[in-house]
């Protein structure tokens, strides 16, 4: 088996299929752009339909492939300063290390994040330190045969008290994926991905509580109208129905409609549409 996913990444397929595609509430416009020396450049503008409030950021990457190097750095319009240095395959193949530190000149409030990484056949572990605490967070992901295995945890030292305690079971083949979790032993979850042909992808997901008759259900597809159009839907046990159309017009150009729509009150209005616009030179 190859190396198998972090633990974030664990039903990542399913996710993405009730994720991408849609964008309620939001008119979007991305531009990503690569100068000749291989620096990219990844600017992204947003305005929330409902408040009118506007955002923005600004985010550099540069790599030095022949030292393992990469350098990130980004800006939003909440003035955060994050950068981040990454070194991979250097001390040793399959491990990486990274700081991350963020700074706020409004207020000078600083924070920072050192992150590992080591990954190679049937293992994938995580370990970072957030120096704000500082809070330790781990993750292991085993995985055999198509059989995946993950734990993941977070540890105050400051409390000297786990924070975060999460498992997780699955099982994945080339276009089937299994998921479960178990989240502080109260929340628990679950999603099937399929991949029925080159054109449908259909996704199920199911999450409950512990001491709580809330249970969370929701269906979501996706279907591939051509090489430049597919179509994304979406709807979950609240009646909340999801639409998406994506288009690209052209190479490095892309638009995404999406509507948003509460079944159980349809007359009273309420609904949500956003538009996003993506382009890449």
């Amino acid at each position: 088996m190859a190396v198998p996913p972090t633990y974030s990444d664990l039903g990542k397929a399913a996710k993405d299929i009730f994720s991408k595609g849609y964008g309620f509430g939001v008119v979007k416009l991305d531009l990503k752009t690569k100068s000749q020396s291989g620096v990219e450049f990844n600017t992204s503008g947003s305005s929330n339909t409902d408040t009118g409030k506007a955002s923005g950021s600004l985010e550099t990457k540069y790599k030095m492939k022949e030292l393992g190097l990469s350098f990130n750095q980004k800006w939003n319009t909440d003035n955060t300063l994050a950068t981040e240095v990454t070194v991979e395959d250097q001390l040793t193949q399959g491990l990486k290390v990274a700081l991350d530190t963020s700074f706020v000149p409004n207020t000078g409030k600083k924070s920072g994040k050192l992150k590992t990484g080591y990954k190679r056949d049937f293992v994938n572990l995580g370990c970072d330190v957030d120096f704000e605490g500082p809070i330790i967070h781990a993750a292991a992901v085993l995985g055999y045969e198509g059989w995946l295995a993950g734990y993941q945890m977070a540890f105050d030292t400051a409390k000297s008290k786990l924070a975060q305690n999460n498992f997780a079971l699955g099982y994945r083949a080339g276009d089937f994926q299994l998921h479960t979790n178990v989240n502080d032993g109260t929340e628990f979850g679950g999603s099937i991905y399929q991949k029925v042909n080159d054109e449908l992808e259909t996704a199920v997901t199911l999450a409950w509580t512990a001491g709580s008759n809330n249970t969370r259900f929701g269906i979501a597809a996706k279907y591939k109208l051509d090489k430049d159009a597919s179509l994304s839907a979406k709807v979950n046990n609240a009646s909340l129905i999801g639409v998406g159309y994506t288009q690209s017009l052209r190479p490095g150009v892309k638009v995404t409609l999406s509507a948003l729509i509460d079944g159980k009150n349809f007359n009273a209005g309420g609904h949500k549409v956003g538009m996003g616009f993506e382009l890449e030179a």
